[in-house]
């Protein structure tokens, strides 16, 4: 059972289960353990939490702009996979990041937002292997699992059960993502 999410955009969340990314970026979110700004990947296995904050259309490419939805948050969140973080680079250029566009779901702007946002910070590349839940969680979103934060630390009522599960992706596809990524982060 695992008793930790991580949150993401509810498109990047989508594109994770259905197999079409495998990449996602950090740098830290507002509330961290080790301080604003500070992403520390604690926990290598872990649900992906479906956020909508932030969230914004002109911010996903064209051919998924129109699946982003601008929300509140729910009321009740549904938890449909996990996601295991196979690797993590920090990204040596904005060159690097660019040859990698047909990866990524995030446009120019976006990008150079994370660039941009806490420069003295380094931005991280996960490679994140996601699986679909057989049997997908519902839980109600309690304000400790609320707001702009990374980390979610479910209760032990709201695990999620990291059992017969599906991949989103098969081997030889994620390989060669990961060695793709491996060979642009070197320069």
């Amino acid at each position: 059972m695992l008793n930790v999410a991580l949150k993401e955009w509810c498109i990047v969340c989508d594109l994770l289960l259905e197999g079409k990314l495998a990449i996602v970026l950090r740098k830290g979110g507002i509330s961290e353990p080790g301080g604003a700004g500070v992403f520390e990947l604690e926990h290598p296995r872990f649900a992906l939490w479906p956020s909508w904050a932030h969230q914004l259309p002109d911010r996903i490419k064209s051919e998924h702009r129109d699946r982003v939805q601008v929300l509140d948050e729910p009321f009740e969140q549904t938890v449909t996979g996990i996601a295991d973080a196979v690797k993590i680079w920090e990204v040596p250029s904005r060159a690097a990041f660019d040859s990698l566009d047909d990866l990524h779901c995030w446009t120019k702007p976006q990008i150079d937002m994370r660039f941009d946002y806490k420069p003295e910070k380094p931005l991280y590349l996960m490679a994140l292997r996601a699986w679909r839940l057989s049997e997908p969680k519902t839980v109600l979103n309690v304000p400790d699992y609320a707001g702009c934060r990374s980390w979610v630390p479910l209760a032990e009522q709201d695990a999620v059960d990291d059992n017969n599960l599906i991949p989103s992706m098969d081997d030889e596809q994620f390989e060669s993502i990961v060695n793709r990524v491996s060979l642009a982060m070197q320069g």
